[in-house]
C-alpha cells in the first residue's frame, strides 16, 4: 500500500533520540570496564608492603618472579587462543565469500591443443619437450588359441601361444 513519509523534524527528533540512548549505554559500559579494572587490580596487585631486611626482600623478589611466569603462561596461552580464532574467522570469512558467489567463473573455451604444446606453453619456449606418449607404452603380446585336435579325446584341446615371435613348432602332448 502507500507508505507515509515522516517529515524532516520528526526525523531529526528520532534519530537525537536514539543517538542520546546510545551514548547513555556506551557512558554506561564504559563504567563498567573501569569498574571491573578496578576490582581486577584490587584482587591482583595488593598494596605494596616494602620490606625492611635483605631476607624480606629476597622473598619478595621470588613471589614477583612466581607470579611474572604465572602470567607468562597465561599471556602465550591467551596468544594462541586469540592466534586460533583469528584464523578460524579467516576461514569463515572465505567460506561465507565462496557462499555468496561473489566471484563468477568465467566461460572457458575449448582449446585444441597437442600434448607438446602445452608442456611447451607451461614451461617456456626455452624448454623443447618432446612428449611421445607410444614410446613410453609396454609392448604386450597378443595371444593366439589355437585349437589342437587330440586323437583320443573327442573335443579340441585348446592351447594359448604368443603370436610374437613365432614358434617354428607345436607340442602336441601338452
Amino acid at each position: 500500500m502507500s507508505e507515509k513519509k515522516m517529515s524532516s523534524s520528526r526525523k531529526h527528533h528520532l534519530k537525537s533520540v536514539m543517538l542520546a540512548i546510545a551514548k547513555g549505554i556506551l557512558e554506561e559500559e564504559a563504567r563498567e570496564r573501569e569498574e571491573e579494572r578496578r576490582r581486577y587490580m584490587a584482587q591482583s596487585c595488593p598494596p605494596l608492603d616494602l620490606p625492611t631486611g635483605m631476607h624480606e626482600l629476597q622473598e619478595l623478589c621470588r613471589e614477583i618472579h612466581q607470579k611474572i611466569d604465572v602470567i607468562d603462561e597465561e599471556r602465550y596461552d591467551l596468544e594462541v587462543k586469540v592466534n586460533k580464532s583469528s584464523k578460524e574467522i579467516e576461514d569463515l570469512k572465505i567460506k561465507v565469500q565462496d557462499l555468496m558467489g561473489k566471484f563468477k567463473k568465467p566461460t572457458l573455451k575449448k582449446v585444441r591443443m597437442s600434448a607438446d604444446a602445452m608442456l611447451k606453453a607451461l614451461l617456456g619456449s626455452k624448454h623443447t619437450v618432446n612428449l611421445d606418449l607410444r614410446a613410453n607404452l609396454k609392448q604386450v603380446k597378443k595371444e593366439v588359441k589355437e585349437e589342437v585336435m587330440t586323437p583320443d579325446v573327442k573335443e579340441p584341446m585348446r592351447r594359448y601361444t604368443t603370436k610374437w615371435p613365432p614358434h617354428d613348432t607345436i607340442d602336441a602332448d601338452c
